[in-house]
């Protein structure tokens, strides 16, 4: 269900409806932030204003300075501050809520794991500790291969607490893209699995792993393995390969002691799609990151020490990161992990989850709320709902409908609905309403966050009139922003930065609207980057994967409504473009890329629609795949075409 994302981008929906729904009274009289003035005072004492965020962490040096913008856009937050990451999701915890319990999981076949934080700490210190024997030091980035099993935010923890920064690659990507992440985080170490289950099969992620060992240059020093799928599964183990059980228990009660870094320090690296197809490694910093991921989830999902609280998002992307781990273990909450379909082993089992576990707060996709209601409102009707006050959503566009549909059946029809815009790049929320605050409209994401200065301007960096097309920027730095890329300062200042008359801009990559109230509406990716299912891809590296299959001479991929991937394809003119072929360019996508992105349809067409230039129309075929009305296509070089395409699209 994240991942958002999950993706890594998030994006708020487009819409007509522009009334506003204030907060429930309710509501606001409890909300972590209930005085409209927060704005202007952000905006008043900026950059300062940004020290409660810093002030929600504990600190082996407290920081005097909150900004150093002298060399931009290379910015940095709390530069002289020192702490740990894993101290201040755990170990600051332990006085007061030892025994509450940190994290809830449930696996895929009925398992249960609870994690109380004295629970949770002792196996962070234990692995800690086997990471270190194996050699694993201060600074080595540690790649981390696994499903949503609690190993993996122990693994992340692990790595925090020693300074050894992590690069988390969602289980689902391809040997052939774990390699290249291997590789370019120059990582030494990996940890992974046996397998998981898909629905009932056992599924053997070893094996990939094995594979992406081979294709990687890099010569990794140790590989640890969780046991996952127990007797039905052998994987032996070579030998410069750990079991992860074993190597937890050699050390079960010792404490390692965090390692205090430098605000400034890399915490981790993300892979997300580039422009270019390449993938780009995104670095954040420790302290300005936790400090806005810390902040957003107390401020803007409202989420407290006593709430359950549930962040659907897979923890390989970056949703999951900041709003599955750290900032739910920051703020010393109790999380639920769920390693399972929305569906299996039937569509109430979300609603069931929640039921019985009485989550308070629960954030989700679109593309996951647009299920829910093809699947119908009696499998929410059909249980108990009432623990839940506030929802949200994040990782692409939601509909007014949607919206509403959320809120009625799943929140009650009062509880707020936060939606939220944020990026793999941004780090936290950058964009959303405060929900004791600020009136929601559904399907516009609302106006940035205190403190962030977002702007919707035109090709020459000015604001746009309310109701036109522009560009949406951040005009200023913010706590969780990326600190560089891992490919260097020259594709970081390329990738994301224009310099103006006012100074450095961020360049977002997202077409956006505002109204006169400041509420954005994210129109979409001016790149060529697509969500599939709450995950980001490059359409680039798709279409690149189809077109490597024999026979195949040209690709454009879009994405449905449904954040399923659509791709057209053309053919030699002496290939007959069967269910063989069909095969073969799903196989290829799954193997290149990852399985997630398997095409979900496939239109055999004689040519794509294009400008006379030779651009593809892709926003076209986006409009045919989506049964929207298009514009006219005179100007285009081969308007025929388009009509063919439609008919075909129809017809299947």
């Amino acid at each position: 269900m994240d991942d958002a994302g999950a993706d890594g981008r998030h994006a708020g929906g487009t819409s007509g409806d522009d009334r506003a729904i204030d907060p429930p009274e309710a509501f606001r009289e409890s909300a972590a932030v209930a005085d409209p003035d927060v704005y202007d005072s952000f905006a008043a004492d900026w950059p300062d204003a940004w020290r409660v965020a810093a002030d929600l962490l504990e600190w082996d040096r407290y920081p005097e300075t909150v900004l150093d913008d002298d060399d931009p856009p290379f910015y940095e937050w709390f530069p002289d501050g020192r702490l740990n990451a894993a101290a201040n999701c755990l170990d600051r915890h332990l006085a007061e809520r030892r025994n509450q319990l940190a994290i809830r999981w449930f696996g895929k076949r009925g398992e249960r794991r609870s994690y109380t934080y004295a629970d949770l700490h002792r196996e962070v210190n234990a692995a800690a500790a086997g990471l270190r024997e194996l050699g694993v030091g201060e600074d080595d980035v540690v790649t981390i291969y696994l499903p949503m099993v609690p190993e993996l935010p122990v693994a992340m923890l692990a790595c925090a607490r020693i300074g050894a920064p992590h690069n988390v690659v969602f289980a689902g990507l391809s040997a052939e893209a774990l390699a290249t992440r291997i590789d370019a985080a120059d990582s030494a170490y990996l940890i992974t699995c046996d397998g998981y289950y898909r629905r009932e099969d056992a599924f053997n992620q070893k094996s990939r792993a094995d594979n992406a060992r081979i294709r990687a240059d890099a010569d990794l020093e140790a590989t640890v393995v969780v046991d996952r799928l127990g007797d039905a599964l052998e994987t032996p183990l070579g030998a410069d390969e750990h079991d992860y059980g074993s190597l937890v228990d050699a050390h079960d009660g010792e404490t390692v002691e965090p390692v205090a870094r430098d605000a400034t320090d890399l915490l981790f690296v993300m892979y997300t799609s580039g422009t270019t197809g390449r993938p780009k490694g995104v670095e954040h910093a420790t302290g300005g990151y936790l400090a806005h991921v810390a902040w957003t989830t107390r401020n803007v999902l409202d989420v407290r020490p006593d709430d359950t609280y549930w962040c659907a998002a897979d923890i390989g992307w970056i949703t999951g990161h900041s709003y599955g781990v750290y900032g739910p273990l920051s703020v010393g909450t109790t999380t639920v992990l769920y390693e399972g379909s929305p569906d299996y082993p039937d569509r109430d089992r979300v609603w069931d989850l929640i039921e019985r576990n009485a989550v308070s707060v629960f954030y989700t996709s679109p593309t996951a709320i647009r299920s829910f209601m093809k699947w119908g409102a009696e499998y929410p009707a059909a249980h108990d709902l009432s623990s839940i006050r506030l929802l949200g959503t994040v990782g692409e566009s939601i509909t007014p409908k949607a919206w509403r549909w959320y809120r009625e059946h799943v929140g009650g029809g009062d509880a707020p609905v936060v939606d939220t815009w944020w990026q793999t790049e941004t780090g936290a929320i950058t964009l959303a309403t405060l929900p004791g605050v600020t009136p929601m409209k559904p399907g516009k994401v609302g106006p940035p966050l205190p403190g962030v200065d977002a702007r919707v301007v035109d090709r020459d960096g000015d604001p746009v009139e309310p109701g036109e097309t522009g560009y949406l920027t951040i005009a200023s730095p913010w706590p969780g922003m990326l600190r560089g890329l891992r490919e260097g300062d020259e594709r970081y200042r390329r990738e994301y930065w224009i310099e103006g008359e006012d100074g450095w801009r961020y360049r977002t990559g997202d077409g956006a609207t505002v109204d006169e109230d400041g509420y954005v509406t994210i129109l979409g990716r001016v790149d060529d980057v697509i969500n599939v299912r709450a995950h980001r891809f490059n359409t680039a590296e798709l279409e690149s994967a189809i077109v490597s299959v024999d026979g195949v001479t040209e690709a454009a991929v879009v994405g449905d409504d449904d954040g399923g991937v659509v791709a057209y394809v053309t053919t030699r003119s002496d290939v007959e473009p069967d269910a063989g072929l069909r095969e073969a360019i799903t196989t290829a996508v799954a193997g290149v890329v990852a399985e997630v992105a398997r095409p979900d349809r496939i239109v055999f067409t004689p040519d794509l629609p294009k400008t006379r230039s030779g651009k593809i129309m892709r926003r076209l075929l986006e409009d045919i795949a989506r049964g929207e009305e298009f514009g006219d296509v005179s100007a285009l070089r081969n308007p025929e075409v388009v009509g063919e395409i439609e008919s075909t699209v129809r017809e299947e």
